[in-house]
């Protein structure tokens, strides 16, 4: 495994020097902005200390907060690219509790602040190489809730990495295929955690009239150096008339630990629909599965494996070209009891959240 990472960085990085010098009379620009996403939910269960569990956005019971703030620095030219993104808010201190913490000067207490730290090159006119902490490749849902059709994540989104941290080779094959090599510190940490590299790949299509399709896999040896090995697929359609459609698929497997044989299983997949008013109206739905019953990458903290099942829709009103009104509820249902309630300090197999948020671009 570290053979063929190793490998794989040494590729992205010739193929830089292969490229001779940068041009000098590329002229860059610098493009500033920002977004804020303010709001407010009320978790059914009414979670003991407010956070809610299994979800990284919205994070907070009944509470007026901040759930993802950021600004940012892009930066673009002919052979040159990059951005600098710097954030904070509810969903950062959610998503980012996992960082590793090795040594003195790494872990969460810097890392989650940075959104993306990221500089490309273009090598030759169809490949790019990047390197940094950037968004991950894997999944249909993105880290930014504006570039969702819906307020929450799927179980499957908030269960595989949102960001990454290592080298990426992207290649342009022609106007409809593309093809991209990762090599990462591991599945969504930026500080490292162990002695090996991990391995990720996308394949790409875009086809006529709006449909895209992307495979994308991680490989890499994770907690306790066990082999994961995960598989992404995405599918989007045109709009018809109004509708638009989206279908996501995950299937996971990890070595189980020392002393048991096999490996572990997990998968999910999410469908959704957005159906579009007018131009400043909309409304999206999503159902959802995801199945972890060896707690892979869903940890209940108790015996019972996680089994479950999502509903969700929300109505989008664009108050302004750069700011949005959006509106959801979402219900869980799981077969174990694995929610945390308040009366009695109890557990539930179901929960069910409704959210309101103003979000802000500029």
């Amino acid at each position: 495994m570290r053979r063929f990472a190793r490998a794989g960085l040494l590729l992205c990085l010739s193929a830089c020097a292969a490229s001779g010098a940068s041009d000098a009379a590329d002229p860059l620009s610098v493009k500033f902005g920002g977004f804020i996403d303010a709001y407010y939910a009320y978790d059914a269960l009414r979670p003991p200390n407010r956070d809610r569990s299994f979800a990284t956005q919205p994070a907070r019971h009944n509470e007026f907060n901040a759930n993802l703030a950021f600004i940012e620095a892009v930066v673009s030219g002919e052979r040159v690219r990059g951005r600098l993104a710097l954030q904070a808010g509810n969903s950062v201190q959610a998503n980012y509790a996992g960082e590793p913490r090795v040594g003195t000067v790494g872990g969460p207490d810097l890392g989650r602040h940075v959104q993306e730290a990221v500089v490309g090159y273009r090598a030759t006119p169809r490949l790019w190489v990047d390197a940094g902490v950037f968004f991950s490749h894997i999944g249909l849902e993105s880290w930014v809730s504006r570039d969702n059709w819906t307020y929450t994540r799927s179980l499957m989104a908030d269960y595989s990495p949102y960001y990454q941290a290592g080298v990426k080779a992207g290649y342009q094959v022609n106007d409809s295929w593309s093809a991209q090599l990762h090599v990462l510190n591991g599945w969504q940490n930026i500080s490292e955690n162990n002695e090996n590299k991990a391995l990720g790949g996308q394949l790409a299509w875009t086809g006529p009239d709006g449909w895209s399709a992307a495979y994308n896999n991680f490989w890499g040896q994770e907690v306790g150096n066990q082999g994961r090995f995960f598989n992404d697929l995405v599918i989007k359609t045109p709009e018809f008339g109004r509708l638009r459609l989206a279908a996501a698929f995950d299937y996971g497997l990890q070595k189980r630990p020392s002393g048991m044989r096999g490996f572990s299983q997990w998968h999910a997949g999410a469908l959704l629909a957005r159906w579009r008013f007018s131009k400043r109206v909309a409304a999206a739905a999503r159902v959802e599965r995801l199945v972890d019953r060896g707690q892979v990458v869903v940890v209940t903290g108790l015996p019972a494996s996680f089994r479950g099942t999502g509903a969700s829709a929300n109505v989008d009103v664009a108050l302004h070209e750069q700011l949005l009104w959006r509106t959801e509820f979402r219900q869980l249902w799981c077969e174990e009891a694995v929610y945390p309630k308040r009366p009695g300090g109890s557990f539930s197999r179901s929960d069910g959240v409704v959210v309101t948020s103003l979000a802000l671009t500029f």
